[in-house]
């Protein structure tokens, strides 16, 4: 109550004294109502929204109509173009806005011209934005396979295709060109290499495999940037080789044909005869001696439960360091483990009631052991036999 005085608020006594002392003929105390204030911030303001979201897909609902989902757009390039936007943005929704999204272009790309925009939408989106590439070549694949629109001037892929023909074929002039040029074409280079890696070719049979033009064009522009061995143009084939180079050399071998084998041969006459940079030679080694590791990978000749110290190399990399009483290392691949360690044992006495047969791993009289209580209480002894009944009659449903 001091308090209260003191701040200058009244405490619930003196409330009750006041009530009481105003006698009947006093009116009832009015309280003040403070006028109600209407906001006119709408509840769809940018403020609500947090930076980089993008309210036009909030409106894309699985069940709403063709015309609901273009509310907004004018045309389909602008809603081609937001949605490469948002998934340049935020690329985790890919897996859970592609089938809305192809299903909004089926029902309006209808026409040749429709397609063609489409595809050179979706090729300058990942030969310019930085880092789109990967995310470029799936949504390729994905609508390679999902687009029905398939006019007598190709579908999806081939017209996608085509697009990249035509880059290619200046592929010299390019590699000669300014910075500028350069960089475009670089890439493109790594755009068609994912496409390489995404693209997925479904045979007659059924069965799955990648685009063979595109690993014969991944060849010859890998000759082109060998040719103009400058430093961009190197760096370029060297991030080209490393995206795909275990997949091409693969291809190769399957056809007999020793490709990578030249290009090695090539990048060692790069680095010996080429004015380029220390560091653009440094990265060119480093491909070289990756390469020479089977590009990284790592290939069991033994399974697991078969591993032995003799046919694996590795099988005492995890194994733990211990230490004689002189201070000397030893592990399970010492000649004399057994016998330092039962040294190691006696030496610690680090279980001094463990018996032979592990049934007993406490001393007589040991506290915490005999303290011990093997039996539920009966409520949750209950609870579970209840858990366990439902656990089953769900089963059988």
């Amino acid at each position: 109550s001091e308090h209260l005085q003191k701040t200058g608020i009244p405490s619930r006594s003196e409330d009750k004294v006041s009530v009481l002392d105003s006698g009947p003929e006093m009116a009832e105390p009015q309280l003040a109502v403070a006028p109600v204030v209407t906001s006119k911030l709408s509840v769809k303001a940018p403020e609500f929204y947090p930076s980089g979201y993008n309210q036009n897909f909030n409106q894309n609902l699985p069940d709403s109509s063709f015309e609901d989902r273009y509310d907004g757009y004018l045309t389909l390039a602008e809603y081609v173009q937001d949605f490469l936007n948002h998934l340049a943005e935020q690329p985790g929704c890919f897996e859970t806005e592609i089938e809305q999204f192809a299903e909004a272009l089926n029902g309006c790309v209808t026409t040749d011209e429709a397609l063609q925009e489409l595809v050179e939408l979706i090729y300058q989106q990942a030969t310019s934005v930085p880092n789109f590439s990967y995310m470029g070549a799936r949504l390729c694949n994905y609508l390679s396979h999902h687009l029905t629109i398939s006019p007598q001037s190709g579908n999806f892929r081939q017209l996608l295709l085509q697009r990249c023909r035509t880059e290619y074929e200046n592929r010299d002039e390019a590699t000669k060109g300014d910075e500028t040029t350069k960089t475009q074409f670089h890439s493109f280079v790594l755009f068609l290499a994912e496409l390489y890696l995404n693209l997925e070719i479904k045979g007659t049979r059924g069965q799955v495999t990648r685009a063979e033009i595109l690993q014969e064009g991944l060849r010859e522009l890998l000759n082109a940037l060998f040719s103009n061995p400058v430093d961009s143009n190197l760096i370029c084939a060297v991030k080209l080789l490393k995206l795909t180079g275990s997949v091409l050399e693969d291809a190769w071998k399957d056809k007999g044909k020793n490709d990578m084998e030249e290009m090695i041969q090539r990048i060692e006459n790069v680095v010996l005869d080429a004015n380029c940079s220390r560091d653009v030679k440094h990265m060119l080694l480093k491909l070289v001696e990756l390469r020479s590791s089977n590009w990284g990978r790592v290939h069991g000749t033994t399974p697991h439960t078969e591993a032995t110290p003799e046919n694996d190399p590795n099988y005492f990399m995890n194994e733990p360091t211990f230490y004689t009483s002189d201070g000397v290392p030893f592990t399970a691949a010492d000649p004399d483990y057994q016998e330092k360690y039962q040294e190691l044992l006696e030496r610690e006495d680090l279980f001094p009631y463990y018996e032979e047969n592990g049934a007993d791993l406490s001393g007589p009289g040991d506290l915490y052991f005999d303290d011990i209580d093997d039996e539920m209480d009966p409520e949750i002894e209950e609870a579970y036999e209840k858990f366990c009944l439902e656990s089953e009659h769900k089963r059988k449903q």
